[in-house]
């Protein structure tokens, strides 16, 4: 018996747990080093980064004006291109919105203590991404002071909006995710508001972090509505991950245009945007780590090779649904569906004479760059050490960035720029309106960034000190519901 529990000990010690806070950092080291971040005077490199990002936003905003006030001529669209970089966009800012609700919803339903140290982070992405976003659809429809027609006006109004319309769908889930997503964001933020209140020396931000902590003192009453309001938000966060992206691929899935009209369409896109999302998520916090180096203690490596797997399992499911749309189109035999996927994307045959020639398809750059980065780029995730390495998941996260970028462009103009009809057929350039507009919302997306990691706690410190006792079994943990700086 006494071997049989020497055999069960070593085998526990073999499989210990690979602590999520390393170094064995207690609760006040959390407290001080990420409250530090928001306290300390800001830094050159934040100044710089600012005035590179402010400018490019600035710009940005001058191009959607510009738009506003000349007509959406000014943009390449065409006849059969109606929907080129503007849907685009707003598809791609979109996915990239999804990570912050799947990281903080469900990871925290299932149990997952690694997404304590990058919730926060992924949450304002989310929040940033949808402002983006939201910017396409308004901008689309031409006479922006008409879009709230878009809204569920009364039918007795004389409006009658299409409530069968994806697009009119679009505005109720965009909306109710950005709304609860806020709420979620919020909700987590008031107990690291009441640390920074309690230690703010400034009358300004005292009186500001004040306000925004809502009177929290870190009572057990407090903290069982909190907990209690954070599970109810987190239930309600959970369908959205799947709701949000399925209602917008109704936006093709519902029409008839080959090579938008599958039933694929709302679980495909449901994992590239989680699939972009933490790419993206990693792209933010790999250069954080680097200009904040207390934060390799508490965003360890063991986050980014989770994410990185995750990176990998969701773009192997997006690499199967590319196959499947080739699969489904020689099967069920549509001269149509077969014509969009092979001669629009991949190549072009012909025949003069005996001869059978093969010219590239129209747009075989973006089909093949989308092919690249999704697919090919994140099987390198297969191997542990290039997981571990730090700046091969960056550069594979920004390949998949770009690749979901390239993704919703093949969708969208590839499927609509040869029409039925070859008189009608006409290939998309974009103008420089739309290039710079869809440039300066990573302006606007990169300067909110900076203006939270300054201003706010980018690290959910409430949060991070539930998992600080996996450091150490022995060590006897403060109280990890400590709202208030009570440890000094």
């Amino acid at each position: 018996m006494a071997n049989h529990t020497a055999t069960l000990d070593s085998d526990a010690a073999a499989v210990k747990r690979v602590p999520l806070i390393i170094n064995d950092r207690k609760a006040n080291w959390v407290t001080d080093n990420i409250s530090t971040i928001v306290e300390a005077k800001t830094p050159i490199w934040w100044w710089v980064a600012f005035c590179i990002t402010a400018p490019i936003a600035l710009f940005g905003c001058f191009c959607i004006a510009y738009q506003i006030s000349t007509g959406v001529g000014v943009w390449g669209e065409n006849h059969p291109v109606g929907w080129a970089w503007d849907i685009t966009n707003f598809v791609f800012w979109i996915g990239i919105g999804h990570a912050g609700t799947l990281i903080s919803a469900i990871l925290f339903l299932t149990r997952q203590k690694w997404r304590t140290s990058i919730n926060r982070a992924s949450e304002a992405m989310t929040l940033f991404a949808v402002v983006c976003a939201g910017i396409f659809p308004g901008i689309h429809v031409g006479r922006v002071w008409m879009v709230w027609f878009l809204a569920p006006v009364p039918w007795y109004n004389g409006i009658w909006p299409n409530f069968r319309s994806p697009l009119l769908w679009d505005v109720f889930a965009v909306s109710t995710y950005f709304t609860v997503s806020v709420l979620f964001w919020y909700t987590g933020l008031v107990p690291d508001l009441a640390t920074l209140r309690d230690r703010a020396k400034s009358r300004v931000k005292k009186f500001f972090f004040t306000v925004f902590a809502l009177g929290w003192r870190g009572s057990n009453r407090q903290w069982r509505h909190y907990e209690m309001a954070y599970l109810i938000l987190a239930g309600l966060s959970t369908p959205l991950v799947l709701s949000v992206h399925s209602v917008v691929s109704f936006d093709f899935a519902t029409s008839v245009i080959p090579g938008w009209h599958a039933t694929i369409f709302p679980p495909y896109f449901v994992a590239g945007a989680i699939f972009g999302g933490f790419a993206m998520v990693l792209t933010i916090l790999i250069p954080a780590r680097l200009l904040y180096p207390q934060l390799y203690d508490v965003i360890t490596q063991q986050h980014v090779e989770k994410m990185a797997k995750i990176i990998l399992l969701t773009g192997s499911i997006v690499g199967y649904a590319y196959a499947m749309e080739f699969f489904v189109a020689w099967y069920g035999a549509n001269p149509y569906e077969q014509w969009a996927f092979l001669r629009n994307r991949l190549a072009d045959p012909y025949i003069i004479g005996p001869a059978l020639h093969v010219q590239p398809a129209p747009y075989w750059w973006a089909y093949w760059s989308m092919i690249t980065c999704n697919v090919i780029a994140p099987q390198l995730f297969w191997k542990k050490s290039w997981r571990r390495n730090t700046l091969i998941v960056f550069i594979v996260c920004n390949f998949v960035n770009a690749g979901m970028w390239f993704e919703r462009f093949v969708i969208i103009v590839t499927s609509i720029s040869r029409d039925f009809i070859p008189s009608s057929w006409h290939l998309y350039h974009p103008s420089w309106v739309e290039i710079w507009t869809f440039i300066g919302t990573f302006g606007i997306f990169l300067s909110l960034f900076l203006l939270f990691m300054r201003f706010l706690p980018m690290i959910a410190m409430s949060e991070v000190k539930i998992v600080l006792p996996e450091a150490d079994p022995h060590h006897n943990a403060p109280d990890a519901h400590v709202g208030v700086e009570a440890h000094h």
